[in-house]
């Protein structure tokens, strides 16, 4: 017999990255990464300078590429009280949450929204799927888009039924 959950911890929506926007976005990043190296290392420019800059670049390309693929194998997860990853980790609290903005000319991720909340909190970022930066936090990238749009609509019923 399992316990009813508590109306808080009810999830609302659900955003889980699209596995074809993922696996591109990886092979994209990985591909400019080991091109950088190639060329820094098969055509090594005069300037030592410029080839520590394709190094360097690269190595961060590759990098980048594996951090994608680790972070977007989870998704993320609304209730009543947070937006968070399947990891735990909170993106923004519903209460803090000022408005969502999913408009044209939004700056917003791929796809996504992006969150105004009425308190800073730290930085964070999960590449291509969500970041945070002062009191915004973008929601997409490699993520299904109906789906955001979904957990925007909900946000936005939340914001207004709170007020």
């Amino acid at each position: 017999m399992t316990d009813p959950q508590p109306e808080t911890q009810t999830i609302l929506a659900e955003l889980r990255p699209s596995p074809p926007r993922r696996v591109v976005g990886v092979v994209i990043l990985a591909v400019l990464g080991a091109v950088l190296i190639w060329l820094a290392l098969a055509y090594p420019p005069a300037a030592f300078g410029w080839t520590v800059f394709l190094l360097g670049f690269g190595a961060a390309c590759l990098w980048l590429a594996v951090r994608m693929w680790q972070v977007t194998g989870q998704g993320l997860v609304l209730t009543r009280d947070i937006l968070r990853d399947h990891d735990g980790a909170v993106l923004a609290r519903v209460d803090q949450i000022r408005a969502v903005n999913r408009g044209v000319f939004a700056f917003k991720p791929a796809g996504g929204f992006t969150l105004a909340l009425s308190q800073a909190g730290p930085r964070g970022w999960a590449p291509g799927l969500w970041w945070r930066l002062g009191r915004s936090v973008g929601v997409g990238g490699v993520t299904h888009r109906h789906e955001a749009r979904y957990m925007a609509e909900v946000l936005d019923q939340l914001i207004k039924t709170r007020t």
